[in-house]
């Protein structure tokens, strides 16, 4: 398999002009270049399908498209063209358009809830969340799950980080954990508080299935508990089912928090519940009135149209079927790649088809940061931009075969590296955690 050429000169000098202009070298933490071999992180210029190309003019098979956002595949016509269209008709208005009424309608069918509230981004719709979960309670505590890496980037998660600076103490102490699979740990979160917690805050699943029975547990703690249960469907949504994994697992939360792939990479995000929820933030009820979500570009109306042309998709391309079959096709062979090189011990894929990752190990079993980089240098350095192995429905046998043969001749490297020592391999620093307190 040919090599890129590793220099990539017009991307390192972007880069470096990033990092003069904007803190961190991206506008989100986890597209920096520390999460990136050192030195082969591209710039991408444009996309189309399950492709990248990068200023140097490098091909790339793009894997997490816009971290899960882009489940269609860049620039998807369907969605591309809705958008195009209505461009002509405005954005932003002084009263809602009439684009509003049809997304609320539509989404509001295809996820099984009473009201929603549209955003722009995944935060606005949680911290949404977590506020009308301590209005109706009357509380102050939200509870997170500790094993989950992000819900938002507003104080009451960030606190909770190890990069907690700017946060106030006393905000930091209004959010406590629990461990996901794990009911005992939510039952002492109940007795050590009663009567204090709000809310529940989790991904319903992630790379980690939820055992038999501990959705269901945590729907009835939080009944007989008082607090509400609210799933952040980010990735579940729209990747598990439309409906998102409340549906697959039949577990109803009382809010939940869509995004991502409901735009197929434009900004929009959901907040859906209950009209006894969401109706807090209206002006037709005599309770007192909560400020839930108001943001200027919220209901865009190009947005709106690009939400749209998704479930029209998804509705007329089964995606989520294309994207368990695209999973499938790749775990296959990379299945097979990692028992030709012994290294199912070392190297893992896990996750549902549709959402699958890959865990590096060192000889000894622990957790690498270093193979991690390994992996990814070898895998850029093959044309595939492969943070994970999140498939899109873009992604054609092609994509994936070649996808396989690039794992296996990293896999190569991989083995060589356990055997003769990994800095005979690796061409910079390691890459990073996102939330670290030091550079």
């Amino acid at each position: 398999m040919a090599v890129i050429d590793t220099a990539r000169a017009r991307s390192t000098e972007a880069s470096e002009r990033l990092h003069r202009l904007v803190p961190g070298g991206a506008h989100t933490y986890a597209k920096g270049d520390d999460q990136f071999p050192e030195g082969v992180a591209p710039v991408i210029e444009r996309g189309r399908g399950s492709h990248v190309w990068d200023l140097d003019g490098n091909d790339y098979i793009e894997y997490g498209s816009g971290l899960r956002a882009v489940t269609l595949g860049h620039a998807h016509p369907r969605v591309v063209e809705a958008v195009r269209v209505a461009l002509d008709l405005g954005s932003n208005f002084v009263r809602p358009s009439s684009m509003e009424l049809a997304a609320a309608e539509r989404f509001l069918g295809v996820v099984g809830h009473e009201m929603v509230k549209f955003a722009k981004n995944g935060s606005d719709a949680t911290t949404a969340a977590v506020r009308l979960a301590r209005a109706a309670t009357g509380r102050d505590l939200i509870a997170i799950c500790a094993d989950q890496p992000f819900f938002s980037t507003d104080d009451w998660f960030i606190g909770r980080t190890a990069m907690p600076a700017g946060v106030p103490q006393v905000v930091r102490d209004l959010t406590v954990t629990f461990r996901y699979n794990d009911l005992a740990s939510v039952r002492q979160l109940f007795a050590e508080r009663p009567g204090q917690v709000a809310g529940l805050v989790l991904e319903p699943a992630t790379v980690v299935e939820p055992e038999a029975g501990f959705l269901e547990g945590l729907r009835l703690l939080c009944d007989e508990h008082g607090a509400l249960l609210i799933f952040d469907e980010m990735i579940t949504g729209f990747r598990w089912h439309m409906a998102g994994a409340q549906q697959v697992y039949g577990v109803r939360p009382d809010l939940a928090a869509f995004g991502k792939a409901i735009g197929n990479g434009f900004a929009i995000s959901a907040l859906v519940g209950p009209r006894t929820l969401l109706g807090l933030g209206g002006i037709r009820d005599d309770r007192e009135r909560v400020f839930t979500l108001s943001t200027t570009h919220g209901a865009e109306v190009h947005a709106l149209a690009a939400l749209l042309a998704v479930i029209d998709t998804y509705e007329v391309e089964s995606v989520i079927d294309r994207l368990d079959d695209r999973g499938r096709r790749l775990a296959l062979g990379a299945g097979q790649a990692i028992d030709r090189h012994g290294l199912g011990d070392t190297f893992q894929l896990l996750g549902r088809p549709s959402n699958l990752v890959f865990s590096t190990l060192d000889r000894d079993g622990n957790r690498s940061q270093p193979f991690r980089t390994l992996v990814l240098q070898e895998l850029i350095s093959r044309g595939v931009l492969g943070p994970s192995f999140v498939v899109s429905a873009a992604l054609s046998d092609a994509d994936i075969d070649r996808t396989v043969s690039a794992l296996d001749e990293t896999l190569g490297v991989y083995e060589r590296a356990l055997e003769d020592g990994i800095e005979r391999y690796l061409r910079g620093r390691p890459v990073k955690p996102v939330f670290r307190p030091y550079a």
